[in-house]
């Protein structure tokens, strides 16, 4: 991609001149973002919290021991007649104890099997739905960055005409003393610099506001930034892989596409597991019970009792439950499947508007490139055809005017063109870092 460099517009001078001390470039933007913006450390909790479904349910598959500890103490009174025929008490306490270990292992357990494969996909949904906040992430961060240098940009261009309206004041107000100049004149001047004063409240607002959202990604202050490089622009690879391609690369690599897929399989796991609610199921159990007890007629008796066993339970009638819950599954499984489609054709028609954007955007950068010069060389001229008195100060005005509208959309076409391109390799899922190296090559290092 090739781009202009543009000569002699005393607006965007002030911008491309302007002091390039190192600053905050993008990819540390990014590194202290990742760090401390609070949106994405809620999610890299949330990919650990998803991450801990697969041991939960593995574990529902491992042998499970549990042990059992008790002591009863027993107050028993005893009333009965003696052989005079008196009724007497007599009490008598007891204690009892028991200790129990046993060992339960799943043998044929279906559900149990069904939801730890579902487990599998629902990690895999969270792992993709923390790549997809990576992603959202980086253009957060590249949205953030180029809108803080946008309107550093644009309060740059307003106070250069600022400046250039002062001095068209100036002039006109010695002409008309001088007597060469008309009270119109100084007039239309006035009227321009009062706009400028205007757009430099609205600028200055603008830039603060958007340095702020900057500061709050990386929670600290922003002072500089590196500033766009125009070579560094230029250097960027003109030519993408056709519109098709990236379609097909989202399919395979979109954050998006693979969480709806994980959940879709996990739907289809659902249905399973439901369906098993009308299996048997087989448990191994092994105990070791070690009780004793007292009693009127046995004292300081223990048992020791050692058992190793299958146990088999046969679901026969549970209302409907289970058949509801395949119906429910089925809906569900049913939604995923919908849900897929609609995000298959929404990010279709989202990969579509970025390479648009980026390949358009870079022909419209230098059609505005084209109108720079243009409009440079209509103010030339104009200023010449005043001096030679063809022209009035209001045409040179208007030509002020529409060079510096040409440098404000010129700006602003080259932050559209780079946040196209970012935007664009996010969609389709490519690693961030990878992704915002290739656009921080626009940047100054």
């Amino acid at each position: 991609m090739t781009f202009h460099f543009p000569k002699n517009c005393i607006a965007l001078a002030v911008y491309l001149c302007a002091a390039s001390a190192s600053g905050m470039n993008l990819l540390e933007t990014y590194r202290l973002a990742l760090e401390q913006d609070a949106t994405i450390r809620a999610s890299r909790a949330a990919l650990e919290s998803g991450r801990e479904r697969l041991p939960q349910a593995r574990a529902q598959l491992l042998p499970s021991v549990q042990a059992n500890v008790g002591r009863t103490y027993s107050d028993l009174n005893t009333t009965s007649p003696n052989f005079l025929g008196q009724e007497t008490t007599t009490n008598s306490t007891y204690y009892s104890f028991g200790k129990t270990v046993s060992l339960r292992q799943p043998l044929f357990s279906p559900q149990r099997y069904f939801q730890y494969q579902q487990a599998k996909d629902q990690v895999a949904d969270a792992e993709a739905i923390h790549q997809r906040d990576l992603q959202e992430l980086i253009v957060r961060v590249g949205g953030a960055y180029m809108e803080a240098l946008l309107t550093d940009d644009q309060l740059k261009l307003v106070l250069a005409q600022k400046q250039q309206y002062t001095a068209m004041v100036d002039a006109a107000k010695k002409a008309l003393k001088a007597g060469s100049g008309t009270r119109t004149d100084v007039d239309d001047a006035q009227a321009r610099l009062d706009m400028a004063l205007a757009s430099e409240l609205e600028a200055r607002q603008n830039k603060d506001y958007t340095h702020r959202q900057l500061e709050i990604l990386v929670n600290q202050p922003v002072d500089k930034l590196s500033l766009l490089s125009l070579p560094g622009l230029a250097a960027l690879p003109a030519e993408l892989p056709s519109l098709e391609s990236w379609i097909e690369m989202a399919q395979n690599t979109s954050p998006e596409i693979l969480s709806l897929t994980a959940r879709l399989a996990a739907a289809e796991k659902e249905i399973s597991k439901a369906k098993s609610g009308h299996a048997p199921v087989i448990d191994g159990v092994v105990q070791w019970n070690d009780s004793g007890n007292e009693n009127v007629t046995r004292l300081n008796s223990r048992f020791v009792t050692k058992s190793v066993g299958v146990q088999l339970v046969v679901p026969i009638f549970q209302g409907g439950y289970v058949t509801s819950q395949v119906r429910q599954a089925v809906a569900e499984r049913t939604r995923m499947e919908e849900a897929l489609e609609a995000t298959r054709r929404d990010l279709n028609l989202r990969i579509h508007k970025e390479y648009r954007g980026v390949t358009e955007g870079a022909l419209k950068v230098r059609a505005l490139e084209q109108a720079q010069r243009s409009a440079e060389q209509l103010l030339q001229s104009t200023i010449k055809s005043k001096q030679a008195g063809v022209r009035t100060t209001l045409d040179i005005l208007n030509a002020e005017q529409q060079l510096a509208q040409v440098s404000r959309d010129l700006v602003q076409g080259r932050y559209l063109y780079l946040m196209s391109r970012l935007r664009l390799s996010s969609l389709v899922g490519k690693p961030p870092l990878e992704v915002l190296t290739e656009v921080a090559q626009a940047f100054e290092p």
